[in-house]
């Protein structure tokens, strides 16, 4: 049975959208759920608006993102030129009820669980827009001036990054790889090592301009329409697509001191993450990780290869567990300061295992895009485009000895592949008026220290088959539901709830203003149908797995 898709890309007509109503209503109509699932059911008629070809390509690159866990094939990809191009689009659907179709905004496709896919839906290809990048200095003697970028929403951050260097630039806040769309992370939030020091990616925008669930094109601010602009920021593509942002610039430094300490202790390790979080003005970026095995160092030696002389004391005990901290301090090449001695002092104060201490100077731009780097050895061995079932978790400074308890038991030690990252982050960096989700305060203190878990498994097929991944996630749900209870109190990040009640249950007592927001900006739920927070009659948002 044939699935008829449409795929279009520019300026479109009252007639094109009436084509593609038509069209999706009958990819409903006639596919049967096991057919969105294999590639080989695949086959597509193209009614081309464009000049466009490989159509068969485009919906499967549209149905497949990191995970590889879900695979949902919409019944169109919409290629637009311009912001106007996806209004147009949502007005329309926003005003036929009826047609029971969604809009998923895909942008670099790094999602776990096919939070971008749109099944028998429609998914826009952000990266389709013209990216642009516009770099605003302060004129001389302009009072209370300050640097910032202003991007479209499908642009890389790597992108913003090499222009922004152009001119002695850079964003404060990013996260850990930076082939990831704009507007991707801001609709989440957007972590790593310097969230301690100037919050998320989501606490450093100035400006967005979005396409609601309505069809309306709104320039929002703090200032401006403030309640779309928090509402968008970490509101997982509900609200409206983000298709400009206005991001903070601070001075770019030239050179970065990387360090790595190595612990066989997790009471000392986390307390000596707390005080380095402590110390804002001289250390930059913050981190760490678990140590299972010497795939746990292999994996990040790549950037860093000094750390493999830890595997000698590894193979002393295999069975031992190991944390690694991970700091950072930027060079300006001033005078008046020396990353030398930074370094030093920090050091003489953590209670690392002596005399495992490892630093390396790179480059700002290599020490960013360290990942990338880790990315291409996995590639050349052909272990990049392997499922990886991940599980992100917030984890309150109260619970995180309990949680690591859990995580460990949960885990075969010496077969893990991947890091597992755990460092902490400060809950008064985040603007709480944005949708991003944290743990809500203990009964007993309200803490700010809020810890990252970040349990990025790779299932390479050749060692893990479908059973194997099913039992992975299995697990990994029964940890993510323990975790949740008030004993950790944790909270997923770019997570996937099984139901609306769960979804419910995560927001806790922010799900009124969320679902308040929903019925506001996109009042039919349109938008975001992968990520399943909304029962509607549109597209489905149930998913299957595909190993």
């Amino acid at each position: 049975m044939e699935a008829v898709l449409v795929h279009f890309s520019a300026k479109f007509n009252p007639l094109h959208l009436l084509l593609l109503l038509a069209m999706c209503s009958l990819c409903r109509f006639i596919q049967s759920p096991m057919e969105t699932v294999s590639l080989n059911y695949l086959k597509a008629t193209s009614f081309d608006f464009d000049g466009f070809s490989n159509l068969q390509e485009s919906t499967s690159t549209a149905s497949l993102d990191f995970g590889r866990l879900v695979f949902n094939f919409p019944c169109a990809v919409f290629r637009p030129k311009t912001p106007d191009d996806i209004a147009t689009l949502l007005r329309f659907l926003s005003a036929s009820p009826s047609s029971k179709i969604s809009v998923a905004a895909r942008g670099a496709g790094h999602s776990i669980h096919g939070q971008a896919q749109a099944r028998d839906g429609i998914v826009v290809e952000m990266d389709s827009l013209p990216s642009s990048i516009t770099i605003h200095k302060p004129m001389d003697g302009e009072e209370g001036g300050f640097s910032y970028a202003d991007v479209s929403g499908g642009a890389l951050w790597v992108e913003l990054l090499e222009e922004s260097l152009k001119h002695r630039l850079a964003p404060r806040s990013w996260t850990d790889y930076l082939y990831l769309s704009i507007g991707g992370t801001l609709s989440n939030a957007g972590i790593s090592g310097q969230t301690f020091k100037y919050g998320p990616q989501i606490s450093n925008v100035l400006q967005l301009e979005v396409v609601t669930g309505k069809g309306e094109i709104v320039t929002c601010s703090p200032a401006k329409a403030p309640e779309l602009f928090y509402a968008v920021l970490g509101g997982l593509g509900q609200f409206g697509i983000i298709t400009r942002a206005r991001i903070v610039l601070q001075n770019a430094p030239q050179q970065v001191k990387w360090v790595r300490a190595f612990y066989d202790n997790f009471q000392t390790f986390s307390e000596d993450q707390e005080l380095l979080i402590s110390m804002p003005d001289t250390l930059d970026y913050i981190e760490g990780f678990i140590v299972l095995n010497e795939n746990s160092l292999h994996s990040s030696s790549m950037a860093f290869p000094s750390q493999l002389d830890f595997i000698s004391e590894l193979r002393k005990d295999p069975s031992k567990v190991y944390y690694c901290i991970e700091f950072a301090v930027y060079d300006y090449r001033t005078e008046k300061f020396s990353t030398e001695q930074a370094v030093e002092e920090v050091a003489r104060k953590l209670r690392f295992l002596r005399p495992f201490i490892y630093s390396a100077k790179v480059s700002y731009y290599d020490f960013l895009n360290r990942v990338r780097m880790e990315e291409m050895s996995l590639r050349e061995k052909g272990v990049w485009d392997v499922p990886h079932p991940w599980l992100n978790m917030f984890v309150p400074k109260y619970g995180i000895h309990e949680f690591k308890n859990l995580l460990l038991r949960s885990i075969s030690h010496q077969q893990f592949e991947g890091p597992i990252l755990i460092y902490p982050l400060l809950k008064d960096k985040w603007d709480m008026n944005s949708s991003a989700v944290l743990p809500e305060a203990s009964t007993s203190a309200a803490e700010s220290v809020v810890y990252v878990v970040g349990v990025l498994q790779s299932a390479n097929p050749s060692l893990c088959g479908s059973a194997c991944l099913i039992e992975l996630l299995g697990r990994q749900r029964q940890l993510a539901q323990a975790a949740g209870g008030s004993q950790i109190g944790a909270k997923q990040y770019l997570g996937h709830q099984p139901s609306p009640s769960h979804w419910r249950k995560h927001f806790g007592g922010g799900w009124e203003r969320f679902a308040d927001r929903k019925w506001r900006f996109d009042p039919a739920c349109v938008l975001a149908p992968g990520q399943g927070i909304f029962a509607s009659g549109r597209s489905s948002s149930s998913s299957s797995f595909f190993f």
